[in-house]
């Protein structure tokens, strides 16, 4: 492993979110700032988008491990097309509530007084739903309801929704989430790193892992980087791990823009190219594996298939061969045949004279 050659005491760029590598790029310090105000207003929907690897999961990791246990109780969920009354159990569950055999309306008035309970000891009550596109209307107006539940005219939950770019879309052009977006105190969208963050964001990560300076990135490799990435987080992380692993395979001290980019053309090369959706027929097979000459590549229409009379006259002339071939195989077998029982009998007649 590359953390073994060049001395390092972890994986600085593994996949699975780790609150150790919190990196405060521009995007990120914004959506933080978002999320502070959200949580001292205490009340309404928090909303944070972002592209799929952008880093939501990483923010909510980074959040978890500020806040002030304390003084907020956490539930969080993670949305995969979760209907409504099953939305209510699973944060009947986070509240301590046990939902087996409860119809909805009982639900709710014991979702309610957990909520009262939490608030009586000190705290208040913040829900987190990640893949919040996966919800359906129906879920997202329980998630409303929920969110009118108050004690002393001081709400007893907020609500954090974090969603790919179409939920930002969806709740901003659905008239039947209206009354959910009127309770939206703020709102921030995820995006990519620029180029000058790439370097930060790297260094950063090493040295969280015991990095001394080996092996050295040249500026050109942090360019590579940001090209083969395009400042998603995520394909950053898969990009830099594939770097060092080429480097310690190599025995490179130094990594620059060549080997980035030979990285890169590797990982093209692992990841199949999305077929493109067009009407066009596929490349013709090469003429040396198809046993025909291969037609000549103009720029002109393509030729019509060959009509179905053609095809029958070629499946015929075929047929007739191997009934050719089948029948020269049967007068062969017979002449083999015969030579043998000939020489067979032979054999019987000389044995005879011999014994007389």
């Amino acid at each position: 492993m590359y953390d073994d050659h060049y001395g390092l005491t972890g994986r600085p760029f593994q996949l699975t979110p780790d609150p150790r590598f919190w990196f405060e790029s521009a995007t990120h310090k914004k959506a933080m700032a978002y999320l502070g105000y959200g949580l001292s207003q205490g009340e309404g929907f928090i909303v944070i988008t972002g592209d799929i690897g952008a880093g939501k999961t990483t923010l909510v990791g980074h959040l978890m491990a500020t806040i002030d246990r304390q003084r907020l109780h956490v539930v969080k969920v993670v949305s995969t097309q979760i209907e409504a009354d099953d939305l209510l159990r699973v944060v009947a569950v986070g509240l301590e509530i046990d939902p087996a055999g409860l119809v909805k309306a009982q639900l709710l008035i014991a979702i309610e007084r957990a909520l009262h309970a939490v608030a009586r000891s000190g705290r208040r009550t913040l829900l987190i739903v990640d893949e919040a596109q996966a919800l359906p209307v129906s879920a997202l107006e329980e998630l409303r309801m929920l969110s009118n539940f108050q004690a002393g005219g001081h709400a007893l939950l907020q609500i954090f929704l974090l969603g790919q770019p179409e939920f930002r879309e969806r709740l901003h052009g659905s008239a039947r989430l209206e009354q959910l977006r009127q309770r939206v105190i703020a709102v921030h969208h995820l995006d990519p790193m620029g180029p000058h963050e790439i370097e930060p964001y790297m260094l950063h990560r090493l040295r969280v892992v015991g990095w001394r300076g080996q092996p050295h990135f040249t500026p050109d490799a942090f360019a590579a980087l940001y090209r083969g990435s395009e400042g998603v987080p995520r394909r950053l992380n898969q990009l830099a791990g594939r770097v060092l692993l080429f480097g310690a395979i190599e025995h490179l001290d130094v990594i620059d823009g060549r080997a980035v980019e030979n990285v890169i053309a590797d990982l093209a090369g692992d990841t199949p190219a999305p077929v493109a959706n067009d009407t066009r027929r596929e490349a013709p097979m090469p003429a040396a594996e198809r046993h025909e000459p291969e037609p000549a590549r103009f720029a002109e229409p393509i030729a019509p298939a060959a009509p179905s009379s053609d095809i029958g006259e070629r499946l015929g002339r075929l047929e007739a061969r191997l009934d050719e071939q089948d029948a020269a195989l049967r007068r062969i077998l017979t002449l083999l045949v015969d030579w043998v029982e000939s020489d067979a009998g032979r054999s019987a007649a000389l044995r005879r004279g011999q014994g007389g």
